[in-house]
């Protein structure tokens, strides 16, 4: 595996029995020291794509690779890769500390890296537990202490935040962020997406199994902040407003949605032409606004993509 970690997906394609078109033509780049969400609604495409970059679906047509090499070619996956695309895969009857024993034997990692990542994910308390009894969000963190095992550059995860409650969430967007502070390359596919807007540096915005949008979000954004302002006088302040290079969309009888201005400069020219205000608030535009006008603009397959 080279240096860098960097994920490439090529004209990736995956057509299932009776011609369902999973993924189609698919290209994006992750890169190292990033957090990138890959985001897409139900059917997308995005498992299907995450298990053939990890060899576990072989592709139609184009290829994935981790540091310029295809899964299989890696000489070391348990080091190179570490992927959690289930919290499901673990013996009921065993502990988690012996659950992750068993997978550093099998990858020839040292026994006691199973300690250090339980307590990494905050599971050393209940590391003698049987699996049977873990919570939803205690499999979660169980799954990634997995995925961690090798120390690997590269980290793959699907819905890592399902079942977290609040404190889990924010302590799994502190240690992805830190793992992404380390130079790691993480792809993280998730549906929470003020999540996603919160810890993510880029995302990979996915519908019908293909690519809608990709880049960073401030990116995707660029321009779209927006000032509410509200008065009893909109004919007033649409004159104070004249010859800014502005947008202005009327929301109701009192009301504007402001483009171009910050509110600071929207309540100095109310202020400076003696308009009454009622309200004056700034609308960030977010992830959630921008993934729905995305996807809405999409034609639905009538085939049912799988996920």
């Amino acid at each position: 595996m080279s240096d860098d970690g960097r994920i490439v997906v090529d004209d990736l394609t995956k057509v299932f029995r009776g011609n369902v078109r999973a993924v189609d033509r698919l290209s994006f780049t992750v890169e190292p020291g990033s957090v990138t969400g890959f985001l897409g609604p139900n059917g997308a495409g995005k498992t299907t794509t995450l298990r053939m970059v990890l060899g576990l679906v072989r592709p139609t047509n184009g290829r994935a690779t981790i540091g310029g090499q295809v899964y299989r070619h890696l000489p070391n996956p348990t080091a190179a890769v570490g992927a959690a695309l289930e919290s499901s895969s673990f013996h009921p009857a065993r502990t988690a500390r012996n659950h992750l024993r068993i997978l550093c034997t099998v990858g020839g990692i040292p026994v006691a890296r199973a300690d250090e990542v339980l307590d990494l994910v905050g599971l050393r308390d209940s590391a003698k537990r049987k699996v049977r009894g873990y919570s939803l969000g205690m499999r979660q963190r169980l799954a990634l202490a997995a995925a961690l095992l090798g120390d690997p550059r590269v980290l793959v995860l699907d819905e890592p935040a399902n079942g977290l409650d609040p404190d889990g969430i924010r302590w799994l967007r502190g240690l992805l962020r830190h793992l992404a502070d380390q130079g790691r390359t993480v792809l993280v596919s998730s549906h929470q997406l003020n999540e996603v807007q919160e810890i993510a540096d880029r995302v990979v915005i996915l519908n019908h199994g293909r690519l809608v949008q990709s880049g960073s979000i401030d990116e995707l954004t660029a321009g779209s902040d927006s000032v509410i302002v509200r008065s009893p006088n909109l004919a007033a302040l649409h004159t104070a407003l004249t010859g800014q290079a502005i947008q202005v969309e009327p929301l109701d009888a009192t009301g504007l949605r402001i483009r171009g201005l910050s509110a600071p400069q929207v309540g100095n020219l109310a202020f400076t032409a003696g308009v009454e205000l009622h309200e004056l608030s700034s609308q960030r535009f977010d992830l959630e606004e921008l993934f729905f006008a995305l996807t809405s603009e999409q034609t639905p397959n009538p085939q049912g993509v799988p996920a």
